[in-house]
């Protein structure tokens, strides 16, 4: 199984429309938050819609800047792992949309107790003996891809601890432009493929073991 992984893409249709034809084929597209700015669910259509041009087999958490409105389209859709399992073969795809509140306050945040208690509902449904793949909008707690310009941490501990826990093949986040990378958590590979927007990333591939998960750019 091919992943390829987005996030933040803020709305930039026509950077993205110019993108997608440069990826790799992809079986499953996973889509990490920010699909808008502060966009509403007629913005999400308008980036879902260039986006099934090239691949519809997509599956998306909303980032903090997308509005309420977002959300629900997704699960409407069919195609939310917010707070949601889907076992698709030997996978196991997990996620939790949202952030942490920021500075400057956002449509779309919460407390470290609601990403518990969404990562524990979707827990759930994960079956025995698959690859487990985590989106996420807020990265973890503790690794490359939490860390601002200052250096300091800004990730989420609930999220941290789930993975401790878990113990997911790979956890795609986002959310934090600048911190782009490829970092460990415990066992679990995790990727913040930095912004789409800008030609950015995440490229995994699962058979019967995790075969490969990097960062990628179209350049």
């Amino acid at each position: 199984m091919i992943i390829v992984g987005l996030t933040d893409i803020h709305g930039h249709t026509k950077v993205l429309s110019e993108f997608l034809p440069k990826l790799p084929d992809a079986d499953i597209i996973l889509l990490a938050g920010d699909l808008t700015h502060f966009g509403d669910k007629q913005d999400a259509v308008e980036v879902l819609d260039i986006i099934r041009q090239y691949n519809e087999r997509i599956f998306a958490i909303p980032g903090n800047c997308d509005r309420p409105r977002v959300g629900k389209y997704l699960k409407d859709e069919g195609i939310s792992l917010d707070g949601n399992c889907l076992n698709i073969d030997n996978v196991s795809f997990l996620g939790v949309g949202g952030s942490l509140p920021c500075p400057g306050r956002t449509p779309n945040e919460l407390a470290e107790e609601e990403f518990k208690k969404l990562l524990q509902q979707c827990s759930r449904d994960i079956k025995a003996d698959t690859h487990v793949v985590l989106l996420t909008h807020q990265p973890p707690y503790g690794t490359q891809a939490d860390l601002i310009g200052t250096g300091r941490h800004v990730g989420s501990t609930s999220i941290r601890r789930f993975i401790d826990e878990i113990k997911p093949a790979v956890c795609i986040c986002g959310h934090i432009h600048e911190a782009r990378s490829k970092d460990t958590a415990g066992k679990t590979v995790v990727l913040n493929p930095g912004p789409a927007s800008q030609g950015y990333y995440a490229y995994v591939e699962i058979d019967t073991e995790l075969r490969v998960a990097e960062l990628r750019s179209v350049g």
